[in-house]
């Protein structure tokens, strides 16, 4: 890695971590406080919003990695991703400040990844996979705003799978995406200083659906360059779409409203029966460390198996999820008034 990359990434990390702080000052004083109640998991009020530090990181970051490297993007792409970054951050900040209704929350970041997709299709993607590009890139911001429900989670996420995707890139040839990829990873870490449990701010949606729409980006791209690499890529985000797709689908099938505030996803389930906030976190970064990189390393060094390699990631983080969900439920809770009968 070339000292210029090393720079960027120590950039991340500061702005990250000093905007993180002043956020903490700001959400106190215009009252973005995240309150105990039925629905969340933690015990005292909170601020949010922190997660607007690993946004201004990538605005400032973003453009000198993948412009300055030895093997520049176009700019078009560039242009694309930050415009599509600053909609997706100013929706979930608008959310943050005040609920912000889900249609034109929705509609905002919609608007974002057909941005970001077109500047690949102007850059030669086939525009044929524009509604697949829609899909994925809604579900990603979206997914990545469930799974933020307690201490550090979602921040060591984005460090693990921004770390492997800037791997991936870095053997595919391509050093200003391995940088933009490292960027999120040395930003997310600096929120984590502050996020960590217990957590002295929150990564609020402008934080969320940010890191959502990055990882999608960046996936979309690493695929732009070499298709094999997408399997890889999907497994290291095994553990976050498998929680969130199968509580989706759960609700969905036993007629709620799946589209509102729950408790839910499983390591909602880990903390109410009695496990920490890094307790939890931990058995997530658990499956990343053993499973998870493992079966991407596998994926990547046998291109012509990576489908099916992904096929059974993606199965094994289910029956994990199956299991331990089950062992919540059987498990008697602890005693908890916010706990939802």
């Amino acid at each position: 890695m070339t000292p210029v990359a090393i720079g960027w990434l120590l950039l991340s990390f500061v702005i990250a971590w000093l905007s993180a702080r002043a956020a903490i000052a700001y959400a106190h004083r215009r009252g973005m406080l995240d309150r105990p109640g039925q629905r969340r998991s933690h015990s005292i009020p909170t601020p949010r919003g922190g997660g607007i530090g690993i946004v201004i990181a990538s605005i400032v970051c973003l453009p000198g990695a993948l412009l300055g490297a030895a093997a520049p993007w176009a700019a078009v792409v560039v242009v694309g991703l930050l415009a599509a970054l600053v909609l997706v951050a100013l929706a979930g900040w608008w959310d943050d400040h005040s609920s912000l209704p889900i249609l034109p929350r929705f509609g905002a970041q919609s608007l974002a990844v057909l941005l970001f997709a077109a500047s690949l299709g102007v850059n030669g993607l086939s525009w044929w996979w524009l509604p697949v590009l829609l899909l994925a890139g809604a579900w990603s911001i979206n997914l990545h705003n469930f799974m933020d429900g307690i201490d550090g989670l979602l921040a060591q996420q984005a460090m693990f799978v921004g770390g492997g995707l800037a791997w991936l890139a870095w053997d595919a040839g391509q050093p200003g995406l391995a940088s933009a990829a490292g960027c999120l990873a040395a930003a997310s870490l600096g929120f984590w200083c502050l996020n960590r449990p217990p957590a002295h701010i929150f990564m609020g949606d402008v934080g969320s659906g940010s890191t959502g729409l990055l990882i999608f980006a960046f996936t979309a791209m690493l695929w732009r360059v070499e298709t094999r690499l997408l399997w890889p890529a999907l497994i290291l985000s095994s553990a976050f779409v498998a929680d969130a797709s199968l509580t989706l689908l759960t609700r969905f099938l036993r007629g709620r409203r799946w589209y509102t505030a729950h408790r839910e996803h499983l390591y909602q389930w880990l903390v109410r029966c009695g496990f920490t906030h890094a307790g939890g976190g931990a058995i997530y970064m658990t499956w990343n460390l053993l499973l998870a990189a493992p079966l991407a390393w596998l994926a990547w060094s046998h291109p012509g198996a990576g489908w099916l390699i992904t096929m059974g990631a993606y199965l094994a983080a289910a029956a994990f999820w199956m299991l331990l969900k089950r062992r919540c439920l059987r498990r008697r809770l602890p005693k908890d008034p916010h706990v939802a009968a």
